[in-house]
């Protein structure tokens, strides 16, 4: 026996996990709670979905516009890309280039983002309210660079895709796709860092910026 099987075997006496069938009760109960995803103790969380997103997103450090419909998305990027001077032109996820961007006075490709582009605009699979975090899965359209390497990230957010907590986003995650995607992505607020001072540096590992346009609120 070598020292990896004799310190696993001292772990598995304390545990009382010694005998076969206490480790074949053990695998059980495993696959059981895997099975049944059992929910551990949660706060009320009494308020308003779109109300309590927005606080939380504010509290990130994100900014947040909210709109009535998806044709509005357009206007509402150049409103916000012209109210911070930025430049107009800016990559999409697939899913949003039929949108009327050049009525808009913005120059959008429907393109995976590089270093080069200043804007990437993203959709999300759903939001948390509790946390004010958007979710966003990985996929062959669903770019993971548009959120990622441009310094300004902008989420288009259907408030109908406002959950309430963490473990409803993965149970409607679940639900809707069954099998996880190779990545899931959660994004809170623009990347930011503290140095050894507790300096709060914002942009290091991703956006210096995070906007989130919700629909339909």
């Amino acid at each position: 026996m070598n020292a990896r099987d004799r310190i696993l075997a001292r772990v598995r006496l304390a545990l009382d996990r010694a005998s076969e069938t206490a480790q074949s009760e053990s695998a059980a109960t495993v696959r059981d709670r895997l099975r049944n995803r059992p929910r551990g103790p949660l706060p009320a969380m009494n308020w308003d979905l779109v109300p309590r997103f927005r606080e939380r997103c504010f509290s990130s450090s994100s900014t947040v516009d909210e709109i009535a419909r998806l044709d509005q998305v357009p206007h509402a990027v150049a409103r916000y890309l012209a109210g911070n001077a930025l430049p107009s032109a800016c990559v999409c996820w697939p899913e949003l280039a039929p949108l009327e961007w050049t009525a808009a006075g913005l120059q959008v490709e429907a393109r995976p983002a590089t270093g080069d582009d200043s804007t990437g605009i993203s959709g999300v699979f759903c939001a948390i309210a509790e946390t004010g975090t958007l979710m966003l899965l990985s996929g062959a359209e669903n770019y993971a660079t548009t959120s990622l390497l441009p310094d300004t990230h902008i989420a288009v957010v259907p408030a109908t895709r406002i959950v309430r907590s963490m473990e409803d986003a993965w149970d409607l995650l679940r639900s809707e796709r069954g099998a996880l995607p190779r990545q899931v992505t959660f994004v809170s607020g623009p990347s930011r860092t503290g140095d050894i001072e507790m300096t709060l540096v914002l942009g290091i590992h991703g956006p210096y910026r995070v906007h989130v346009i919700v629909v339909g609120g």
